[in-house]
């Protein structure tokens, strides 16, 4: 709602909220990392296709792509789809519990939230510790 314009008043209020406005909140973050993941993991998707691609397309472009993946910059790249796919799994069985009608109370909201975070790293360094020392892919 717009201000009067013929009431002064101290501290005029925006016509539109923005993301500064805000106090930004566990919450908050939770639902804007879940939709930034599920994007990330549509562009992982590109990058999981091209080793499928690489691999059913012979020796030599599999060597391209395994010098690829192998970079810093790969790794920083699997690294990333790996822990948005944490991510966005345990953030989607948060959503489930709240389709069912769990988990609505502002402390729950909160604790699951940062307990999503938490265990979405946890998780991913776990699988890249498996992956760099078990299965032999350290770079």
């Amino acid at each position: 709602m717009a201000e009067n314009p013929q009431r002064p008043t101290a501290h005029p209020r925006p016509l539109s909220p923005f993301f500064t406005i805000y106090r930004w909140k566990v919450t908050m973050a939770a639902s804007i990392t879940h939709r930034a993941t599920g994007i990330a993991l549509a562009a992982g998707t590109v990058f999981l296709a091209w080793w499928l691609i690489a691999a059913a397309s012979g020796m030599d472009a599999y060597a391209v792509f395994q010098n690829a993946a192998a970079s810093p910059v790969g790794w920083v790249v699997l690294f990333g789809f790996v822990w948005s796919l944490c991510f966005h799994l345990l953030n989607g069985i948060r959503h489930l519990a709240w389709d069912l009608g769990y988990g609505f109370a502002v402390p729950t909201a909160n604790a699951t939230g940062m307990l999503v975070y938490v265990l979405s790293i946890v998780l991913s360094l776990l699988l890249a510790y498996y992956a760099f020392h078990k299965v032999g892919l350290a770079p």
